[in-house]
């Protein structure tokens, strides 16, 4: 098959979406498909909706997937009777994320256009297509296919979680780039609500993709003196990040919204329980209370009970990572999930 990917920006960039679809296109060329990357830049929402009057669907391709974030450029290239089929990968709608109603009444318009305008879906998990079901009905021809999530190998053996959950300080990670719908300002309130718990927080992500929030976050941190205990690293990589993973107890990523949340995964493979929200897809992930918990969007008093109960008791949390590795291994190998996506595309061919 001849492949188009269309995205926005790099395809190394480093983030749960972007890791998913170059996943895919090493699977995909490994299998001996030729998948060329159509690259739009990044700019502003209404630069973005600028492009439908000169964008214009690339030639020579058998099937083109249009990852989901590029779609306020893709309406009127979409248009019409297609050249070939075009398939939508969808991480989540940017309609789903926290913000005033009044601007996500806009972006469902414009989604909802642009969903309608493709021949198929690929759902990175059943709450996305959920969201994408209402919002346009279910009619048209998808696979749910779960993200990469064992890029890091095997799983952490229970011994070394055993020795890691006697170590005095809770270890604490967040995984994600620095911007607001992560919420990494929910658990830096938590750690300023007083018990007696001693922890050591590990920020690993992007400080570059919101650059205002990321010196809001910086400056909270100096001023409500945690910078002993609280560490920016900016984004990590390959053996830096997977010893970061090593050494901590518990992943907290209290996003407003996720439509997965690999990292969650990811994490589980190194035993650590996951602390995630409920909104969007983590309950697919998480079993609360038994490899991890939900709390609620911002919920700061809710997450500050979660960690000091998970450094309290330790047995408590030797069980809870015991299960998130149990849970990691559960899940379906990239592999599978990959081959799903390719007989999914071969089916639009005949």
């Amino acid at each position: 098959m001849k492949i188009g990917l269309l995205i926005y920006g790099s395809i190394d960039t480093l983030s749960g979406g972007y890791m998913y679809d170059r996943m895919l296109v090493e699977y995909l060329r490994a299998q001996g498909d030729a998948v060329e990357i159509i690259s739009l830049p990044w700019r502003n929402y209404g630069a973005h909706l600028r492009d439908n009057f000169t964008f214009k669907l690339p030639a020579n391709l058998d099937i083109l997937i249009q990852d989901e974030l590029n779609h306020p450029s893709l309406i009127g290239a979409n248009q019409g009777k297609h050249p070939y089929p075009i398939i939508s990968l969808v991480h989540h709608l940017r309609c789903s994320e926290l913000r005033p109603k009044w601007q996500n009444d806009i972006y469902r318009i414009v989604e909802k256009k642009y969903l309608r305008s493709v021949d198929g879906f690929i759902f990175n998990s059943q709450t996305t297509k959920g969201v994408v079901n209402t919002l346009v009905g279910n009619s048209k021809p998808n696979v749910v296919a779960y993200p990469p999530t064992d890029r890091f190998g095997d799983a952490i053996s229970e011994d070394g979680i055993e020795e890691r959950s006697k170590k005095k300080e809770l270890r604490i990670l967040f995984l994600g780039n620095v911007m607001g719908r992560k919420g990494l300002h929910t658990l830096l309130q938590a750690l300023l609500i007083p018990h007696n718990s001693s922890f050591i927080l590990d920020v690993i992500g992007s400080l570059t993709s919101e650059p205002e929030y990321a010196k809001q976050m910086q400056e909270f941190i100096i001023k409500n003196d945690l910078s002993s205990f609280v560490f920016l690293h900016g984004s990590l990589n390959n053996t830096p990040l997977i010893e970061k993973l090593k050494q901590a107890h518990v992943l907290v990523v209290p996003s407003s919204y996720e439509g997965f949340g690999i990292v969650y995964l990811e994490g589980m493979g190194f035993g650590l329980p996951a602390i995630g929200t409920t909104a969007g897809a983590a309950g697919e992930v998480i079993r609360d209370g038994v490899d991890g918990f939900l709390i609620q969007p911002g919920d700061a008093s809710s997450l500050a009970s979660k960690l000091q109960l998970m450094n309290e008791r330790r047995d408590l949390l030797l069980q809870m990572s015991l299960a998130a590795r149990t849970r990691y291994l559960a899940q379906p190998r990239w592999e599978q999930t990959a081959n799903q996506i390719r007989e999914f595309l071969r089916s639009f061919l005949g």
